[in-house]
């Protein structure tokens, strides 16, 4: 249920699941924020989530009502995510996503087994004769209130670069990294490939599941992050702890 309105607008949810996951604060000075953001905790209230974002819990944590993210992670997804605290400071640090200056480096679980031909965009592999690595260029779509996002034909807007990194038996990890920032790009991608991530409940097919239930995390971290900070100059690498879990099959 959604009642009222809570700070800078956002609604309050009530009888809201709790996310029993905390984020943890990794760097902090002025003007950011970064956290290691669990599973399950989304980065800013939508929907019946309000409490359980990373937005809120840090707002509260700092008693800082003007702290917002910089970038956002899907509520599945876990790893660094940067916050900006100083208003004034909020534009520098944003642009740097939106114009792809922060390099990104992912990783995930995925079946081993032969990768399949996609059926649009291209498949381009980087040290033939060997598979990986690949670069996946493809046109991907997301609509808002559709819950997949879809490959179709035109022109390429997403790109990714996957690398086999390590194999656990009928599963490996693999390290992405996106050149792109579409929604879902990743699961996308690595789902188009025949190799769906661990956990992905979205991908190939639907599958629901309680609010309540942390019983199978999507096995996909946003690893590490590094940028030029916009004010002094300096190389900022920051690197997730989350590990990845081959329980999450179950």
């Amino acid at each position: 249920m959604i009642v009222g309105s809570g700070q800078r607008g956002h609604r309050i949810v009530l009888e809201e699941p709790p996310i029993p996951f905390e984020p943890r604060v990794i760097y902090e000075d002025q003007r950011i924020i970064v956290v290691d953001k669990p599973h399950f905790l989304a980065t800013m209230p939508r929907g019946m989530w309000y409490a359980g974002t990373v937005l809120i819990r840090m707002r509260q944590l700092y008693g800082e009502p003007n702290i917002i993210p910089a970038h956002r992670l899907d509520r599945a997804t876990a790893g660094v995510l940067v916050l900006v605290r100083d208003p004034a400071a909020r534009r520098a640090y944003q642009m740097l996503f939106q114009e792809h200056r922060v390099s990104k480096v992912y990783q995930c679980l995925a079946p081993v087994r032969p990768m399949v031909r996609p059926r649009t965009g291209t498949v381009r592999h980087l040290d033939p004769p060997r598979v990986f690595p690949l670069e996946r260029r493809s046109r991907v779509i997301k609509r808002r209130g559709i819950l997949q996002a879809w490959e179709e034909r035109g022109p390429i807007n997403a790109i990714t670069r996957v690398e086999l990194t390590a194999g656990r038996g009928c599963l490996a990890t693999y390290t992405l990294y996106p050149q792109t920032g579409k929604t879902h790009q990743l699961r996308v991608h690595m789902n188009s490939l025949g190799l769906p991530i661990v956990g992905d409940d979205l991908y190939p097919r639907i599958r629901t599941r309680s609010y309540d239930d942390f019983s199978r995390p999507l096995q996909l971290v946003a690893r590490r992050l590094e940028f030029t900070d916009p004010y002094t100059g300096v190389k900022r690498t920051f690197t997730s702890s989350v590990p990845l879990d081959p329980q999450g099959e179950a």
